[in-house]
């Protein structure tokens, strides 16, 4: 088992965000965190990795417990958060913001991101500013990637992307998956949920009132259109 989080309780100042969240995510597996906006899903990524300290409720990482760490330490142990903003640094180059990440003993070095996303090799020396927004996305998981993650985090990896470049990404998330590399996935776009996923949570309010494999989750339209808003 990868990542094991029970009853997790997470809060802004006064406001109880995540009211008992637990999820597990299998080594080298895809889940899904899925719910409307507001549901707790972002608060969820921020807790596991340490931004947000839960009062109550356990992680556990690769058979460890992390609950109330600081970012920094579970960044060390090989838990990656690619945020919604993408964080890149617009005044240095492609290369420079992926050198930011890099860690030596990472079995992703410069040249396989560059395997992986070839935009950013022909791109490496424009500042990140100068990207598009897809290329922002690939640069933000190529950084992550350098930094040796066991378990990534993906917050709306494809959200207002073109549908062409959201197919590239889509593929070069499946091919990270099949490197070994656990990924919990946020994302609103239904579609590419189902083709990367193993299984899915939904929130709402904070809880989760979902969690089933990926055939299960396709075949209950009840359950998307009830909390998701949609009928697939």
């Amino acid at each position: 088992m990868s990542l094991v989080a029970h009853e997790l309780h997470s809060y802004y100042d006064k406001s109880h965000i995540l009211q008992g969240v637990s999820l597990e995510v299998h080594e080298g597996s895809v889940v899904t965190l899925l719910g409307r906006n507001g549901a707790g899903k972002s608060t969820t990524l921020k807790t596991l990795a340490g931004a947000i300290k839960p009062r109550a409720g356990s992680i556990s990482f690769r058979g460890r417990e992390i609950a109330g760490l600081p970012a920094h330490r579970v960044a060390g142990m090989g838990i990656c958060l690619v945020p919604e903003d993408r964080g890149i640094f617009k005044l240095l180059t492609v290369e420079e913001n992926l050198r930011l990440g890099l860690r030596k003993d990472s079995p992703w070095q410069l040249k396989d991101v560059y395997r992986l996303f070839p935009r950013l090799e022909e791109r490496r020396r424009n500042g990140g500013g100068q990207l598009s927004g897809g290329e922002q996305q690939m640069l933000s998981i190529g950084r992550a990637l350098m930094n040796h993650p066991r378990l990534l985090m993906l917050d709306e990896p494809v959200e207002g992307l073109a549908p062409v470049i959201v197919e590239e990404i889509v593929a070069q998330i499946k091919k990270i998956r099949e490197a070994g590399i656990s990924i919990l996935l946020v994302e609103q776009n239904l579609e590419v949920c189902t083709q990367l996923a193993d299984r899915h949570y939904i929130l709402e309010q904070g809880r989760v009132v979902f969690s089933g494999s990926n055939d299960e989750f396709k075949t209950d339209t009840a359950i998307k259109d009830r909390y998701l808003g949609v009928n697939v």
